[in-house]
Formats: structure tokens, C-alpha cells, sequence
């Protein structure tokens, strides 16, 4: 029966449960990879990440602590000195778990765990792989088959566009000038009498006004003898 039962007990005693996932730590922390069943395998991960933390504070403490648990001094020693400096930056996840299929003899569930920071080839992989961009649906490409750039497909745009647009034909006369034409036709020309007209009725103003300056004056003149 369950019975309130937090995590897999793997079908073994306390003791011997422990025994087991203290000496496969020991052997993921030294291969880096052990091949187990998927059972055995999660239950390793809940019981090594812990340790691979307490690894990023290399003090004789912690060293202690770790001693306590693994029981393996080669398994401690690598861990705080070629493990630790690798998985530094990592926050956690320190683990990965691959399923291989099944056993032969009794079909358990198999995998492989090993340590995520000593796969070189996904680390490979994931470093060559080009960043995704998000681009729109049916853009242009060159002919090298990248994407065309903003600027390119401006360019395409305005030789479409100029190609398409027809040729203005030249006209004789603009309206302006026919209609400039057709005033001096209806005016007619000034004669010298008409001039001489139109130069009298000007100055006729500019006369008046002089007049009524004169007077003006005149008056303030009278104006200031009788005060005196």
C-alpha cells in the first residue's frame, strides 16, 4: 500500500537504498554516464543534484558534507576539482536522462544519465545551430537564399515603379501662356494721350494732399500768435 509514500523506494530497504544511489553517484560523478533503468535513474538525479550544488562552495565543510553521503574520497575529490569548475555558471539541471528503449529480459525501462556539462557533441550542436528570426510570409529572397533586406526590397519597389509609370509627351504651350496670349489680344495698346491721362489723374491726389498740408500749417501758425 501507499501510505503517504513521497518518493520511490526502489523495492529496497533504507540501507541498501541508499547504499545504491550512494555508489551510483559516485560512478555518474567519475564516467560522467551510466547506463540504469528510468526508475533508478530519476531517483539518482533527486539524490546527486543536491551534491553537485553543495560542490560550488569548495570548503573542507562542504567537502565533509558531501564525503558523508557519496563515501568515496576519488568521487569527492573529483567532483570539487573537475565537476565543480565546469557546472559553475549552471543554475541547476546538472542532469539529463535518455531513453533507450527496453530490457531484454524482464522489459524494464532502460536509459542512459549522464552529465549535461560532458556531452560535447549536443553542446556542439546547440552552439552551430543559427538563431530563428521571425520573418514575414512570402518575403523576397536573394538568390543565395537568405532573406532580402528592408532596404533591398525598397529598391526593387521604386525600379517597378518607375518602370510602369508611362512617359510624360511635351506639350506646345502650357495653359498659362495660351491664356496670357488671348489677354494681350483683347487689351489694346495704350496711345501717348491715354498716358498722359492716366499720369494727370495720378498726380491729382498728390497734389490735393500738399494743399491740405499747407493749410494745416497755416492754421497752427495762426493759433500759436494768438496765444502769444
Amino acid at each position: 500500500m501507499r501510505h503517504r509514500k513521497g518518493f520511490n523506494h526502489l523495492g529496497r530497504t533504507s540501507s541498501h537504498r541508499k547504499a545504491m544511489l550512494a555508489n551510483m553517484a559516485s560512478s555518474l560523478i567519475l564516467h560522467k554516464r551510466i547506463k540504469t533503468t528510468t526508475a533508478k535513474a530519476k531517483a539518482l538525479r533527486m539524490y546527486v543534484e543536491p551534491l553537485i550544488t553543495k560542490s560550488k562552495d569548495d570548503s573542507t565543510h562542504s567537502r565533509r558534507v558531501v564525503f558523508s553521503y557519496l563515501q568515496d574520497k576519488n568521487a569527492v575529490s573529483e567532483l570539487f576539482r573537475e565537476v565543480s569548475p565546469k557546472i559553475a555558471e549552471r543554475p541547476g539541471g546538472y542532469t539529463r536522462i535518455l531513453k533507450i528503449g527496453n530490457r531484454l529480459g524482464d522489459n524494464a525501462e532502460m536509459c542512459l544519465i549522464e552529465l549535461v556539462d560532458y556531452n560535447e557533441n549536443m553542446l556542439e550542436a546547440k552552439a552551430a545551430k543559427p538563431k530563428s528570426t521571425r520573418r514575414r510570409r512570402g518575403g523576397k529572397k536573394k538568390a543565395d537564399g537568405q532573406p532580402a533586406s528592408a532596404a533591398d526590397v525598397k529598391d526593387e519597389v521604386t525600379e517597378d515603379a518607375t518602370q510602369e509609370m508611362p512617359k510624360e509627351e511635351k506639350v506646345s504651350a502650357t495653359p498659362k501662356e495660351e491664356i496670357k496670349e488671348e489677354v494681350k489680344e483683347a487689351v489694346p495698346e495704350e496711345t501717348p494721350e491715354v498716358k498722359k491721362k492716366a499720369e494727370a489723374d495720378s498726380e491729382k491726389p498728390v497734389a490735393e494732399a500738399k494743399e491740405e498740408k499747407k493749410e494745416e500749417k497755416s492754421e497752427e501758425k495762426k493759433e500759436e500768435k494768438k496765444e502769444e
